[in-house]
């Protein structure tokens, strides 16, 4: 038996077994999922003439904006609601409020067995009492990452509504909770993902559909 002056060693070749398996483990790549793209189900201007419809529904529904302030779930949710304001004021030659609900999450794969949504502190950028307020996502999977949406709103304020906007419901619902405002209804498998891309967080502007690969 015999030890090395760092005390790694306690039998005849333990501190090249050690190195060996700190070599190997070092050169180990961590293996990550690998998803095959099976198509485009969104381009840039279908993803434009969608936000314009959706821009008429919201003054239809509300009578007008005056009320109506525009929130969204950090990150692809925030693009949408700035772009949703832009179209609606030049509907009703005002401006809308917009703010911003930072919440942590694994967009699109979050399930019973999977992270909860952690929320994180922080001003959405308007008062929200008394509001009309349309939360508003990229896409609606379980319903839990809405959940933590709204508990972390109603620690900012008491709206007089919430609504929900999606670009994109894939189903698969685990909550009871709908959006009122749908870009595209897709229907998916467990194994697909929707990955939306926005100019403003990927340089690019298109929905995809993607399959786990085997």
């Amino acid at each position: 038996m015999k030890e090395d002056r760092h005390g790694l060693c306690s039998a005849e070749g333990g501190c090249a077994d050690i190195i060996k398996r700190n070599v190997m483990s070092d050169s180990m790549e961590v293996r990550k999922p690998k998803f095959r793209e099976k198509g485009r189900l969104m381009s840039a201007s279908e993803i434009e003439r969608t936000l314009v419809r959706l821009a008429h529904e919201i003054v239809e529904k509300h009578g007008g904006s005056d009320n109506v302030g525009l929130i969204g779930i950090k990150r692809r949710g925030v693009p949408l609601a700035q772009r949703l304001a832009v179209l609606i004021e030049k509907i009703e030659k005002h401006p809308v409020d917009t703010g911003v609900l930072d919440i942590s999450f694994y967009r699109d794969d979050l399930s019973t067995a999977g992270a909860r949504p952690v929320v994180t502190p922080g001003a959405v950028g308007f008062d929200v009492n008394g509001r009309d307020i349309i939360l508003m996502d990229d896409v609606l999977y379980t319903g839990r990452t809405i959940r933590a949406a709204l508990d972390a709103l109603f620690d900012h304020g008491r709206p007089r509504s919430v609504r929900l906007l999606v670009l994109i419901d894939r189903g698969h619902r685990e909550l009871p909770i709908e959006a009122t405002y749908v870009g595209r209804m897709i229907p998916t498998s467990k194994r697909e993902i929707i990955e939306v891309k926005l100019n403003e967080v990927d340089g690019q502007e298109q929905v995809l559909l993607v399959e786990l690969a085997d």
